[in-house]
């Protein structure tokens, strides 16, 4: 996130590169890096997005999260959970256990957390499972130093109103490949 783009415009954008094949995939956008001057109104866009997405039935069309592959997936999911509140990660949504509703299968409650930064496991391992880390940042220069403190770096993501500024961004990120959505 670029200190200017339109929070409620990308939400679903966000949400849906971290939450994809119910963030079991190796694409998944699950380090959110915010403007810090911007973190707590971005807070508040991610909590009411987040509220939104369903859990279910993946042949359900209204299903946005589907089940973990298998109980040892959820209990590693569930395990992740725990280490990012250990570490002093801020809990915004989500967090242990099935969403409300769901009684039985490997279900993972969409969990955000906020305050983290990139020496966190839940920020530098791959969780699979919908769980993503907001990360706050000064400025541009330490947003793409934090981008580019990864193991892995499949795919990335700038959001922001300039495409010129995005591009500039996008081209100093070291990854497989970087969308950019103005």
């Amino acid at each position: 996130m670029l200190d200017d783009a339109d929070f409620q415009a990308v939400i679903p954008s966000v949400l849906q590169a971290g939450f994809l094949n119910s963030g079991q995939a190796c694409i998944a956008g699950t380090r959110i890096l915010v403007p810090r001057s911007r973190l707590v109104e971005f807070e508040a866009v991610a909590k009411d997005g987040v509220s939104q997405i369903l859990s279910g039935d993946p042949r359900n069309a209204d299903t946005d999260i589907g089940p973990m592959v298998s109980r040892k997936q959820w209990e590693r999911v569930q395990h992740y959970i725990r280490i990012g509140q250990e570490e002093g990660a801020r809990l915004l949504a989500g967090g242990e256990g099935r969403p409300e509703g769901l009684h039985a299968g490997w279900f993972v409650r969409p969990t955000i957390f906020t305050d983290a930064n990139n020496r966190m496991r839940i920020a530098r391992e791959e969780i699979f499972g919908p769980v993503l880390a907001i990360i706050p940042y000064e400025d541009d220069a330490e947003a793409i130093s934090i981008a580019n403190d990864t193991d892995y770096g499949l795919s990335a993501l700038v959001l922001g109103k300039s495409t010129e500024r995005c591009v500039n961004i996008a081209r100093q990120i070291d990854s497989g490949r970087v969308l950019i959505n103005p």
